[in-house]
């Protein structure tokens, strides 16, 4: 017969509203969890201007070896107030042992990336493996994520672009810090 209430009725033994204790393969990446605000740059040859955005990146995680990450960002005018919605992604990044990064990364303009790499001294460098796109998104071939914590509460963000018929270069960087 089904018990309505029973003992334990959450199998990994916390409530839902209880953060659970992180998996030991996300050590190299603990610095990360939580929510990061910033500013940042952006440039790329098919562009007809460099541009300045506003940026947050959460990152959070649910007891298992998996960080769930979700970035959002604004175009920001001369006097940094925001103009419109920018880049949005989620995904989740799959920590594996000594350090490395398999992460799974959706775009809704219909892009999804599948990168790979290390996480080591307070620094993540992750390299697209494959990217997927829909029929009807622009051309995306690699990418390069490379995110650099310290105990100060900052975050670096650079990120490198290959897309449109151009070469793997720098399109974005920002500096972001962690909110309370």
């Amino acid at each position: 017969m089904f018990d309505p209430a029973p003992e334990h009725p959450y199998p990994d033994g916390h409530r839902p509203d209880e953060a659970p204790a992180p998996h030991p393969l996300l050590a190299p990446v603990l610095g990360l969890l939580g929510t990061w605000h910033g500013r940042g740059q952006g440039e790329y040859p098919t562009l007809d201007a460099d541009f300045t955005y506003a940026q947050e990146v959460t990152f959070s995680h649910d007891g298992r070896p998996f960080l769930r990450y979700e970035a959002r960002a604004w175009l920001l005018d001369a006097d940094e107030a925001p103009l419109r919605p920018s880049a949005r992604e989620s995904g989740w990044w799959r920590m594996q042992p000594e350090g490395r990064v398999e992460a799974l990364i959706t775009q809704p303009t219909g892009i999804a990336e599948i990168a790979v790499g290390q996480a080591a001294g307070g620094s993540i460098d992750l390299s697209t493996s494959e990217v997927a796109r829909t029929p009807t998104a622009k051309e995306v071939k690699a990418t390069r994520r490379r995110y650099t914590f310290t105990d100060d509460g900052q975050l670096t963000f650079v990120h490198d672009l290959e897309a449109v018929g151009q070469p793997l270069q720098h399109h974005l960087s920002a500096l972001l810090r962690r909110t309370a």
